[in-house]
């Protein structure tokens, strides 16, 4: 074995002799008091003051007192248990006399995000009706109101039974189609005087009987009687005229032999109308 390893394993002994002293040193109670004793040294109980010897002399001699009894490690099991603790009971606070005044109230906050948009509910019910409003404003008086219609038709007419509206087949002069070709009526978009014209031609034979009707009701009539001859027979009127009246021509029923004649060459039978001054002129 060299040099390097005799120090090693003198250094190992070194540290295991360390290690192991404490443990092989230590003493047990009993050789600690056999020791004491072959070395003649005795142990003298503790030197006690004046006050704590006369408290164990009275205590000693007092004959009311005694060794207090051992408690009792027996109960029934009826007995309520013993409390281990008194309870305390909560201290009451009177809260209206700690509740102060009602402060002011605070500014609005932020208004918050809309939420999801809900089903529809049901309609309600109609509400009554509103009062008629105020007079509008009226309008410019510069401005020019105009109607006028002229009209024919190439196809004669017998009555029936029932009373016919003449309808008209040739369109001569219908300003902003006020006068409607399908219905046989002229319709008032503006209110005012309106002149009315109408021209038919006699049958030879037969009675002519018609009516310029105003709505429902009859304005004026045109009438002929049986003739060998046919002739031209007229009949003009003025109207004044509200908004949506209508002005039409109608047959007479056939109680008699009645017509009005035509061909499909020439035009005999015509119906004309005019404004003549608009209501809203002063």
């Amino acid at each position: 074995m060299g040099p390097r390893g005799w120090g090693l394993t003198l250094s190992c002994g070194v540290l295991l002799i360390l290690a192991l002293g404490p443990v092989l040193g230590r003493r047990t109670p009993g050789q600690q008091e056999q020791e004491q004793q072959e070395q003649g040294v005795t142990k003298e109980p503790p030197q006690l003051d004046s006050d704590d010897r006369d408290e164990e002399e009275h205590g000693r001699h007092s004959p009311g007192r005694g060794p207090d009894p051992a408690p009792s490690s027996c109960f029934r099991c009826c007995d309520p248990p013993t409390p281990m603790f008194q309870a305390i009971p909560a201290p009451q606070i009177n809260i209206t006399i700690l509740k102060g005044e009602k402060g002011d109230r605070g500014d609005r906050g932020l208004q918050g995000k809309y939420g999801k948009t809900g089903s529809v509910g049901a309609r309600g019910h109609i509400g009554p009706k509103g009062q008629k409003g105020s007079v509008g404003a009226p309008g410019d008086r510069c401005k020019s109101h105009y109607a006028a219609f002229s009209v024919g038709r190439k196809k004669p007419l017998h009555s029936n039974d029932y009373y016919q509206t003449v309808v008209f087949d040739t369109e001569f002069v219908n300003l902003y189609g006020h006068f409607n070709m399908f219905t046989g009526k002229f319709y008032c978009y503006v209110p005012g005087v309106y002149f009315f014209s109408l021209n038919v031609h006699t049958w030879n034979q037969k009675e002519t009987y018609l009516h310029i009707m105003k709505n429902d009701v009859e304005a004026v009539i045109l009438y002929a009687q049986v003739s060998d001859r046919s002739i031209m027979q007229s009949q003009s009127l003025m109207l004044e005229l509200r908004e949506q009246d209508e002005v039409w021509v109608r047959l007479f029923k056939g109680e008699r032999e009645n017509a009005i004649f035509s061909d499909e060459f020439d035009t005999y039978i015509t119906f004309s109308g005019y404004l003549v001054k608009p209501a809203a002129e002063p």
